[in-house]
């Protein structure tokens, strides 16, 4: 039987990505779905809706404090354990929500939820590269690459339609399934790979954990975009900053530190993990952000309205990931960074100019170009990134990639808030105009193409072994 799945699916590591996928498809629809319940929260909650937004700071904060132990639980307990048990950790964190009676017990749910999806991102992704042979990365990895794609699709309608249909209760329950079939297929097909046992560098958790949760937090306070929470939010991310750098230190001198930096020293993976892969991640979440903000706050549009022109952005992300690969095989990856960098800044500075009114075909073609540029700018960063990690080092590699993934994208937001705030401020604006929007927008388009700058120090043949690049050309000639 395990033979026949493996074969229908395209062989092992191709069934293992996939039951990977699926626990990633769970954690990332959650974050999404939630959006369209909030107000409808509130009012059973009996509490302001303003302070729903605890609910996800709740649950970044607890995924960012404890992502760092996820590799030495792997290592202690195996990974398919640790796995099998983030997703059933998830679901029952799935039904305190959904059950939760008052506002306090909801944001307690949430935060173990953030801890379990700690436990699956990781720990995942690293399930799939000791599972997979380097001729199979490409296509393991990528198969990692359409929770994200989707999830943000399907999140805001099915939650209205679960909305509409039953209760905000169900947007938890609707877990709990999806966890079960995760669990069974983690079970009887991931291996369960133990690595040696170290012990706990307690000291090394406290310290990520304290700058994580600061840095967190703050984005969250920028995002709210007043000057008030904005002193506070960049004073906590001043905080987290010198708290990293005690971190960083920490981990040089210990033994045997809860997070190696071995994998930094690999230049593919320190230029699309720290310094392109921060810059591009930042870009392509503070679009997303930006997007439905301009279109309900300077248009006008009803939220439905905003979410209907959000869905071609997100329906062109899709269309793109089908011909990505077949791309990157034929022009290489570190081509399709440079360029997938240059087109998603252009397209996203584009979207500052979209207009209201009846300009549906302009809209619509600025919207599809920029999903379509960050579906492969993503792709291209997912695949780079583990192209010369050699196995030993996977392990803190992927625990790397997902601190600098959450540094990226959190920060990709809190800068689109801040330059709202600046710009609105600078005009002397009681209320966000669309220039605010647009000089964002812009910024943010400047700051995808920067990226680009640091791609080109890439070797030219960097990931051919993974895209088959270097075959074609043998080919070729």
């Amino acid at each position: 039987m395990s033979e026949r799945l493996s074969a229908l699916v395209g062989g092992k590591s191709m069934l293992v990505s996939l039951i990977v996928a699926i626990a990633f498809f769970m954690e990332t629809l959650d974050a999404t779905i939630i959006v369209t319940a909030l107000p409808q929260m509130a009012r059973d909650f009996g509490v302001d809706p303003a302070r729903m937004s605890m609910g996800i700071t709740a649950y970044l904060m607890a995924a960012a404090c404890f992502v760092t132990a996820s590799g030495w639980l792997a290592d202690r307990v195996g990974t398919r354990t640790l796995f099998a048990g983030a997703i059933g950790l998830f679901a029952i964190a799935s039904l305190i929500c959904g059950f939760a009676g008052d506002f306090t017990v909801f944001v307690g749910g949430r935060a173990l939820q953030g801890a379990a999806a700690a436990m699956m991102s990781p720990v995942g992704r690293l399930v799939v590269l000791r599972t997979s042979e380097k001729k199979d990365l490409m296509r393991a990895l990528s198969a990692l690459i359409w929770p994200g794609l989707v999830a943000p699709v399907l999140g805001p309608p099915l939650g209205g339609w679960i909305m509409a249909m039953a209760s905000w209760h169900w947007i938890f329950f609707v877990n709990v399934p999806v966890a079960l079939v995760g669990i069974a297929l983690v079970l009887a097909y991931v291996p369960n790979e133990v690595q040696t046992r170290t012990k706990f560098d307690f000291k090394g958790f406290v310290l990520t954990a304290l700058a994580l949760a600061c840095l967190t937090y703050g984005f969250d306070l920028l995002g709210l975009r007043d000057m008030r929470h904005l002193v506070i939010g960049l004073g906590l991310m001043t905080m987290a900053g010198a708290i990293g750098v005690a971190a960083l230190r920490h981990m040089r001198a210990a033994p045997a530190p809860l997070v190696r930096l071995d994998a930094l020293r690999v230049r593919s993976f320190f230029i699309s993990s720290v310094t392109g892969g921060v810059l591009s991640r930042a870009a392509i979440s503070a679009t997303p952000f930006l997007l439905p903000l301009m279109f309900q706050l300077a248009f006008g549009l009803s939220p439905l309205e905003a979410g209907g022109m959000l869905m071609l952005y997100m329906l062109a992300n899709l269309a793109m990931k089908t011909i990505t690969n077949p791309i990157i095989a034929r022009y290489g990856i570190r081509a399709v960074l440079v360029w997938s960098s240059l087109i998603a800044g252009v397209t996203i500075a584009l979207c500052a100019f979209i207009v209201p009114g009846n300009h549906y075909a302009f809209n619509a073609a600025v919207l599809a170009l920029a999903g379509a540029g960050r579906s492969m700018q993503l792709t291209a960063i997912t695949m780079v990134n583990f192209a010369d990690i050699p196995p030993p080092q996977r392990q803190p590699a992927s625990v790397l990639s997902s601190l600098t993934q959450q540094i990226g994208m959190g920060g990709g937001v809190a800068v689109g808030a801040l330059l709202l705030t600046l710009s609105q401020a600078a005009r002397g604006a009681p209320v966000l105009g669309i220039e605010d929007f647009r000089i964002a927008l812009v910024l943010a388009g400047v700051m995808s193409a920067s990226a680009a700058i640091f791609y080109l120090s890439l070797a030219h043949d960097v990931g051919d072994e993974i895209s088959g690049h270097g075959k074609r050309k043998g080919q070729g000639a």
